[in-house]
């Protein structure tokens, strides 16, 4: 069946058309994403405001383009899946609103998708013989979760920050050294030309019998050493501080991936999200997986970032279990749709 995506919890408006089906095809037919980017780099980050009045700009025609792509119309579409939590609200309640027009107007199903269960799907576009049961873990600019997937819609947190997200710490600190937003990308990069042992930082991983982050300690200690070495005069190397921020954050999540592979017998790790996109990550948790002997599942870096192909993807696996939604659907910026 043919599956349209809609997706804008934040500064990307997208649509896909997907077509998936019981005997195990997995197909990306379109999948069309508006950026927001130069935007909100004006501000140093997402202005929700100004982020849904962009998405209003967008979505109609994104989703045409999707179906034009795709060489399908709405007639062929067997399912509308929209993101309808967690993200920014009034970015949210764009794409719900619209994906609730487009479906009951054409007389098409609609389910509602959470849009960190639709980072996960994306692993089922890229490989097509993963199924559950397996590890998630989830790394973006809101999220850092580890998460036990039991079977298509159903995932148990195992694990989360108790603060900041990896992405946001990113972020934060990529701004501060005069990294344009996002900074995720131009950290990465520039990590490679540092050394990692320059600065000591505090480990993101939280001691003690807990699958856990906290991040906010580790973006005060970075922020407390830029301030007192230009109290000192001094600018700091940004080649070096973002080598040993970036060393610090992979090797907190390698140790927790390591323990929640150990506490659950898992034969399989799934990475999903926008941070998932970081090469060090990647690298660091393929070694791991291949010391361990588990499947590691990596999507390409186009399925990392916010997109409707995977709001689609996990949209199929809602309409195959029968959680239908009808036009009382309403956005919520919470991870639980409350």
């Amino acid at each position: 069946m043919y599956i349209l995506g809609i997706e804008s919890s934040c500064d990307e408006t997208s649509a896909a058309v997907v077509s998936m089906n019981e005997n195990g095809e997995r197909r990306i037919l379109s999948n069309i994403v508006a950026s927001q980017i130069e935007i909100h780099r004006l501000y140093g980050g997402v202005v929700p405001e100004i982020a849904s009045r962009a998405h209003i700009e967008a979505i109609s025609n994104v989703t045409n383009e999707a179906l034009s792509e795709a060489g399908v119309s709405l007639l062929d579409i067997g399912c509308v899946a929209v993101t309808s939590h967690p993200g920014l609200i009034g970015a949210l309640l764009v794409g719900v609103n619209f994906a609730k027009s487009l479906a009951f107007s054409n007389k098409i199903p609609l389910v509602a998708v959470n849009h960190v269960k639709a980072h996960v799907a994306a692993a089922y576009l890229e490989d097509p013989a993963l199924e559950p049961p397996f590890l998630a873990l989830v790394v973006s600019g809101g999220h850092t979760s580890i998460y036990s997937v039991e079977n298509y819609t159903d995932f148990c947190e195992i694990g989360a920050t108790r603060d900041d997200a990896a992405g946001e710490a990113f972020d934060k600190i990529g701004r501060v050294i005069g990294m344009p937003y996002p900074a995720g990308a131009a950290m990465d990069k520039l990590a490679y030309e540092g050394d990692a042992k320059a600065i000591k930082l505090p480990s993101p991983a939280l001691l003690g019998d807990t699958l856990d982050f906290s991040f906010s300690g580790l973006k005060t200690a970075a922020l407390n050493y830029i301030n007192s070495e230009r109290q000192k005069g001094n600018e700091p190397n940004a080649a070096d501080l973002t080598a040993s921020y970036t060393a610090t954050i992979v090797d907190a999540i390698v140790k927790k991936i390591d323990a929640s592979i150990s506490k659950t017998g898992a034969k399989t790790l799934v990475l999903a999200g926008g941070v998932a996109a970081n090469s060090h990550i990647r690298k660091a948790l393929d070694t791991l997986c291949e010391k361990r002997n588990v499947k590691f599942c990596k999507p390409r870096l186009s399925l990392c970032s916010d997109n409707a192909a995977m709001v689609a993807a996990a949209g199929y696996f809602e309409y195959l279990k029968g959680n239908f939604a009808d036009t009382s659907l309403n956005a919520s910026a919470s991870d639980d749709g409350n």
